[in-house]
């Protein structure tokens, strides 16, 4: 999600980019040179034939519907053509991570901040930090379905309340857990799922790991559960949480947050791989590979 004064965004602000006092720029689509370009080919050709069967059909409905550029990094104004009518969303360019406080302001306001530059060609399969590839490729598809963009919306006026309250890792849990590394049930798919989170969409290696590795639990999401949880950034997820719809998502939109985060502030983390017996278990992982800590 966000986080401030990173290396990348003091690299990014000493660049000479006019930012606005919310963090937004504008694109700046005449410092895209062709290896940037050929990232962007390359990654959404990769990532596009990966993900079919493994990915939800209404990610594969919202990037046929915007319509991104296979072979260029696409343009933000072309994308809100599309976007905005059909949702209220807009995606708005941004020089990397930005603070927690602007970046919750901006989805409570329908804006998806999108960072604009792009990967190196030696960091096609990792990357520490989220580029315009993971920012418009992951995100951007679910933002023209109405009922995630209901989510999306709700989700960033909790976490402003819950900012205020001091109560953001609850809510930065439910973003990880949703947003950057959710799945949905598909019981014809391998271990019954299927994949919608943007930061697995965006990684060629979290996509096959999340749905086919018998390492990690994939339990029934539960949202109490999901905001007691912690996480992992550094390696694949540990747990991953299974939603059965996004009509669940919608429910979720619709939480009264204020006194769930007052009975969950005094409430112990569980760890990142814990199996709780209450638990609704799809695959319980066999938890190879796994470290013994780094636990967010």
């Amino acid at each position: 999600m966000s986080t401030a004064n990173t290396a990348k965004l003091k690299e990014q602000f000493d660049a000479g980019l006019e930012t606005r006092a919310d963090f937004t720029i504008d694109q700046p689509t005449e410092r895209y040179g062709a290896v940037d370009h050929a990232v962007w080919q390359q990654l959404y050709a990769r990532q596009t034939a990966l993900l079919k069967g493994r990915v939800c059909d209404e990610f594969l409905a919202g990037v046929d519907c915007i319509g991104m550029p296979h072979d260029r990094v696409p343009s933000f104004d072309e994308i809100n053509a599309k976007l905005t009518p059909a949702t209220g969303w807009q995606i708005v360019a941004v020089p990397g991570l930005v603070p927690d406080q602007v970046f919750f302001e901006h989805l409570a306001n329908r804006r998806f901040p999108v960072t604009w530059w792009m990967r190196r060609p030696d960091q096609l399969d990792y990357l520490q930090e989220p580029d315009c590839f993971h920012d418009l490729f992951g995100h951007v598809p679910l933002l023209i379905n109405p009922v995630f963009a209901d989510y999306m919306h709700a989700y960033g006026r909790a976490a402003l309340a819950a900012n205020d309250a001091g109560a953001l890792p609850l809510l930065a849990r439910l973003y990880w857990y949703t947003v950057e590394f959710g799945l949905i049930r598909d019981a014809a798919s391998p271990n019954g799922v299927k994949i919608y989170g943007a930061g697995i969409v965006s990684s060629k290696g979290e996509t096959l790991y999340s749905q086919q590795s018998a390492a990690p639990n994939r339990l029934g999401f539960d949202l109490e559960r999901v905001m007691r949880t912690r996480y992992r950034i550094d390696t694949f997820q540990k747990t991953y949480f299974v939603i059965d719809d996004f009509a669940q998502l919608f429910g979720v939109a619709q939480t009264d947050f204020a006194p769930l985060l007052a009975k969950l502030a005094t409430e112990p983390a569980f760890a990142a791989g814990d199996v709780l017996e209450q638990d609704r278990v799809i695959t319980h992982g066999s938890q190879e590979g796994w470290q013994a800590d780094g636990d967010i």
